[in-house]
């Protein structure tokens, strides 16, 4: 695993993280360019979609895992095409049987293919299930707070709002709500989806996070591995900002220089 340099690590289940940077594995041209993606930036926790990526299901198929050995990240699959709770179920059974008993999971279930905005009915029977079945289940969600404290209450180890849709590359349109869901948790909150430049990141970091989930916003850059690396000094930033915390805001101007003792002209 990566060694960050701070000292400010956070929980998530039984495992102990320094990155605050979570990375996905699609989109990107090639598997090397994956690898190199990876490395830049810093991420210890990286996303899979089990429905999409080979990890050994598909014996001719290069297999993820050859790059990216579990020995050295932390995988987290991902119930990512999932319309239903029982095809996420399914799927995070799936993955369990593939890496041999790894229960730590991504639920991902989704409303439509036009926005893929997250369908809170079914995830939260998924997340029922699935907790009572063992698994340590990170879930995506809706910014919505009371949602998100019911999945926390329902035993979810981590809960990820969106920032915006899947792959829009807008931003955090709404961080007041994530702000609330944060100030309220008692388990992880990182902001998952719709993250489109290290700005973003910083400012999903501002807000208290614990981290950031993201994959497009570096797949899709014109340089994914300079994206990358972006992206781990924006979320380094961002979390140091509000660990500092910032400057008041103020209607009128305030100066920065002393006012007495000034020479009168």
């Amino acid at each position: 695993m990566t060694s960050f340099a701070n000292s400010d690590t956070w929980t998530l289940g039984t495992r102990t993280f320094s990155s605050r940077l979570l990375l996905g594995t699609g989109k990107y041209q090639t598997m090397e360019q994956t690898r190199l993606a990876v490395e830049a930036s810093g991420a210890e926790i990286i996303t899979a979609a089990v429905r999409r990526v080979n990890l050994g299901q598909h014996g001719a198929q290069d297999n993820l895992l050859d790059i990216l050995p579990p020995h050295r990240y932390t995988l987290l699959p991902n119930t990512a095409g999932c319309y239903s709770a029982e095809e996420a179920i399914r799927t995070s059974r799936l993955a369990r049987e593939l890496l041999d008993g790894h229960n730590l999971i991504k639920l991902e279930v989704l409303g439509d293919e036009r926005t893929l905005y997250p369908n809170v009915t079914e995830t939260l029977k998924a997340a029922e299930i699935l907790v009572r079945e063992g698994f340590e289940v990170m879930v995506y969600t809706s910014d919505d707070p009371i949602i998100a404290k019911r999945l926390e209450e329902l035993g979810c180890v981590a809960i990820m709002p969106l920032g915006s849709l899947i792959g829009s590359g807008l931003g955090l349109v709404n961080p007041y709500n994530i702000e609330i869901i944060r100030q309220q948790a008692t388990v992880p909150v990182l902001v998952d989806a719709g993250v489109g430049t290290a700005s973003d990141a910083c400012l999903a970091m501002e807000l208290g996070v614990d981290g950031v989930l993201m994959n497009t916003a570096v797949a899709h850059a014109k340089d994914p591995v300079r994206m990358a690396k972006a992206m781990r000094h924006a979320i380094i930033a961002g979390r140091e900002a509000f660990l500092a915390g910032r400057m008041p805001k103020r209607v009128l101007a305030e100066a920065s220089s002393p006012q007495q003792g000034r020479i009168s002209s």
